[in-house]
């Protein structure tokens, strides 16, 4: 969910106003998911690299993180929908970790879609992670997606092209999406059209059919 930050300095705004615009296109794309039939959706909420941006900037992020989750938990179990965060959250601050559990704990019932949060989140640091954890056997099951099937599809906004340290063992196969949409501005019709890109493609997993 990249271009928060570029979309608020584009209009003088400070970036937090981005993140807060972000964070609303955030659940849009929730629901705009959930209606199409989407099983699991993962955003990429905040990488263990993010650390390096303002305090200000981080502190707002993780507050707008905290107010929607205690805000929003409601609207997420309306929809069935079960949270479930991916990353080093034990890292995280006392309230920002409990309002996460508390996020899984309310959902953990719930048996639609599947929204993974990613927050100070590394995709190498989750492979060490399940190298060391499993000592070589059902190494799968001890990555933070563990019995998750892999993402089909990876879309980033923002006009940067790159994975950026996510899901790195997940997207061996996953089809890349790159537009130069600013998250803040990403419509449900921005969504549609890269879903429609993603069904013309052949995948083919390394075979010729």
């Amino acid at each position: 969910m990249d271009g928060n930050g570029r979309w608020a300095i584009n209009r003088s705004l400070p970036r937090y106003e981005g993140h807060w615009k972000g964070a609303g296109v955030a659940e849009n794309v929730i629901g705009w998911s959930n209606d199409r039939g989407i099983k699991y959706l993962t955003l990429f909420s905040f990488s263990t690299e993010n650390w390096k941006r303002p305090p200000e900037e981080v502190r707002m992020i993780f507050h707008i993180l905290v107010k929607y989750l205690s805000d929003r938990i409601n609207k997420v179990i309306e929809k069935n929908a079960k949270l479930h965060f991916i990353g080093d959250i034990d890292a995280l601050s006392p309230e920002t970790r409990e309002v996460c559990l508390n996020s899984e704990f309310l959902t953990s019932k719930c048996t639609g879609m599947v929204i993974n949060l990613a927050v100070n989140y590394s995709g190498r640091s989750e492979i060490l992670k399940a190298a060391k954890e499993s000592k070589g056997e059902n190494f799968e099951s001890y990555l933070y997606t563990a019995g998750q099937p892999d993402p089909d599809l990876l879309i980033r906004t923002g006009g940067e092209k790159r994975i950026s340290n996510f899901m790195l063992w997940q997207m061996a196969y996953t089809e890349l999406y790159f537009t130069d949409v600013l998250w803040p501005d990403f419509s449900e019709n921005d969504l549609e059209i890269a879903l429609e890109d993603f069904s013309r493609r052949q995948r083919r997993f390394g075979g010729i059919e």
